[in-house]
């Protein structure tokens, strides 16, 4: 169980004053998260114009080696990034400071060609599963028995649905026999009701700015550690 800092995502630059896009902003706040006690980072790379791209990869993850010796480093592959599968697969093929782990998005056509290309390269697979489809197309992939981690990552905004969605994936998993370790998460109005079920269910879980910039109490944060502090003490709660 742990808690893991996502501390940008694909969010604008006017979500949220302290969304961190330029590697200077990204460090910073990834020190200060790890400092809250957050075990993990997952981070969308971006740009001198910090605009997302997976050919930014090395420098922030060279720097973070630096500022955060021993922390696993995660970043995303989402399709949107680069725009074209292709040009995706290209920048993953060059990196020459790979992260930790990826995580692959099964809703998108080019995940089992990912997760292939990123098994050959030594970087470990965050699956994320959004949908009972997509844990339904996961299981039948090779891959699926030796990724780093499951993400259930859900969009769904009505509680009492988004459990029922997590019900179905966690059900799929089991009855394949798939035991790996799982990380729950929400979005915006989900976000602490998926840290509270995921410490019930002994599950990892993640906040930060990219899923959402409230605190639970309603109160917007005032950066990504102040979402981390809160979710380490729900998580360290007896």
């Amino acid at each position: 169980m742990i808690v893991q800092a996502c501390i940008n995502g694909a969010r604008p630059s006017d979500f949220h004053p302290a969304l961190p896009l330029t590697i200077r902003a990204m460090v910073r706040d990834s020190v200060q998260c790890v400092e809250a006690g957050a075990s993990e980072l997952h981070i969308h790379p971006r740009n001198a114009d910090g605009v997302e791209s997976l050919n930014a990869t090395d420098e922030l993850i060279s720097s973070l080696r630096r500022a955060c010796p021993g922390t696993l480093v995660g970043v995303s592959t989402g399709d949107w990034i680069e725009g074209d599968a292709a040009a995706t697969r290209n920048a993953i093929t060059n990196w020459k400071m790979p992260p930790d782990y990826a995580s692959v998005n099964l809703s998108e056509d080019n995940a089992p060609a990912i997760m292939a290309l990123l098994e050959q390269m030594g970087v470990g697979v965050e699956a994320g599963l959004a949908t009972a489809d997509d844990a339904k197309r996961f299981i039948t992939l090779p891959e699926s028995r030796r990724v780093f981690r499951i993400l259930v990552e859900l969009d769904e905004q009505q509680p009492d649905e988004a459990d029922h969605i997590a019900d179905d994936i966690a059900k799929l998993l089991a009855d394949a026999g798939l035991a790996r370790p799982i990380l729950l998460h929400g979005c915006d109005a989900t976000v602490w009701h998926f840290v509270r079920r995921a410490r019930q269910n002994l599950w990892s879980t993640r906040v930060g700015l990219e899923d959402g910039c409230f605190l639970e109490s309603g109160e917007v944060a005032e950066s990504n550690a102040a979402l981390v502090e809160e979710a380490v003490k729900i998580f360290r709660q007896r």
